[in-house]
């Protein structure tokens, strides 16, 4: 989990010191290299990757992705606008929405990007205003309950997304009745999944409801890789889960009668490596019981570890000497944000730079402006040049929506 005091190349103390901190900073080459692995892992079938911006939005992001050859998975017009304005075409945007009203719905049709429907009511609507005119896919719930954290398992009972796979006779009524034509079934379970059977398991679902839909394009079995945050973690075999459901889709396909498209939808595994936040040591605390080391940085710039208890690597830029203490690493905000807990680190000084790993995905793009703090400038490293391709955030910013009265 080392990044040897370099990211892509550069220093990380060096892009600490060109652009302040904190920062966060993305290599392009891992982004670049996490998506070869995704083609090369399911090159038995047509597949198309249509990467879930919410993950980490910047303009440059998306279009190196769109470089790779990735489409996007937007949930909301906004980001379906982000795409668009990244250069994507309408048909390479996937638009999932989820209680939204149905005039976003109306505007995503608008734009001409893929509609995903993923309730019954939005459905009639649906059929009532467009018909055959306009295809939709269907968001099937699979009632499998997967993933890392119960914020993002999605794909079970009691959850919010998606039709129930009990529903689809009703589903097919309403889509005969209104003569709705469905060009694709969708399923997610959740994030963080390492069992190719639930794959597979939610795959079978979706095969056996798209016998009732004859004018399928594709099957879109949305994402959940899993990488890893810490040494020894298991991830996701991507290799042997593409071969397994690569196989299972290819019997489905003879039976369906013709080749369909597989879609997937990776955000965290293509981006979530790629990402480091940079902070500086304010403080080095010591109390009865801990010492803690109080950075510039706080759950305003980094969520995941107060919203899912997530782990994320922390290692000492500044002080490569191996001399090891324990240390709480806690943020600058006004209630408890830690970072990481009893982590060993290279002897941490007042001013030296810390690196915390795996803040590509869901880092930035979760950051907010809480007491009043700044939201942190982002870096892109590539070619072994950083760019800055975010600036900081100033007090303008901070109240340029503001009316005073």
């Amino acid at each position: 989990m080392n990044i040897e005091n370099n990211i892509g190349g550069v220093k990380a103390t060096d892009i600490a010191e060109k652009f302040g901190s904190p920062v966060y900073v993305y290599d392009a080459a891992k982004i670049e290299s996490q998506y070869k692995k995704l083609s090369d892992a399911f090159s038995g079938v047509c597949t198309k990757f249509h990467y879930a911006l919410k993950a980490l939005n910047n303009i440059n992001i998306l279009k190196l992705l769109k470089a790779q050859g990735a489409g996007l998975d937007a949930v909301s017009i906004n980001e379906v606008k982000l795409g668009l304005r990244a250069g994507f075409e309408p048909t390479q945007i996937m638009f999932t929405p989820n209680c939204v009203s149905f005039s976003e719905i109306k505007s995503a049709v608008e734009l001409g990007v893929h509609i995903n429907i993923d309730n019954i009511v939005a459905l009639e609507m649906f059929g009532a205003e467009y018909g055959n005119t306009v295809p939709c896919c269907i968001r099937l719930n699979p009632h499998i309950m997967a993933g890392g954290n119960s914020h993002i398992s999605v794909g079970h009972i009691d959850s919010k997304f998606g039709i129930s796979i009990y529903q689809v006779p009703h589903v097919v009524r309403i889509v005969e009745s209104l003569n709705i034509k469905v060009n694709g079934l969708h399923m997610h379970t959740g994030s963080d999944i390492l069992d190719s059977g639930v794959f597979l398991q939610g795959a079978q679902l979706l095969f056996n409801a798209a016998k009732d839909f004859k004018d399928l394009a594709f099957m879109d079995f949305g994402s959940g890789f899993k990488v890893a945050y810490k040494e020894g973690d298991v991830i996701t075999d991507i290799n042997s889960l593409g071969a397994e459901v690569s196989a299972a889709f290819k019997i489905f396909c003879k039976e369906y009668g013709r080749e369909l498209e597989l879609w997937f939808e990776p955000g965290k595994y293509l981006v979530s490596e790629s990402g480091y936040l940079l902070v500086e040591a304010n403080v080095i605390k010591q109390t009865t019981s801990t010492v803690f080391v109080g950075v510039n940085s706080g759950q305003n710039h980094l969520l995941r570890p107060m919203f899912y208890d997530a782990y994320h690597h922390i290692e000492n830029v500044s002080n490569t000497t191996p001399n090891k203490r324990v240390y709480s690493v806690v943020g600058y905000i006004c209630e408890t944000d830690t970072l990481g807990y009893d982590r060993q680190l290279n002897e941490v000084r007042e001013g030296d730079i810390l690196a915390i790993h795996n803040a590509g995905a869901y880092a930035y793009s979760m950051a907010n402006n809480y007491n009043a703090r700044f939201r942190p400038a982002e870096v892109l490293v590539t070619n072994g040049e950083a760019h800055l391709i975010r600036r900081r955030e100033t007090m303008q910013d901070l109240v340029a929506c503001e009316i005073e009265l």
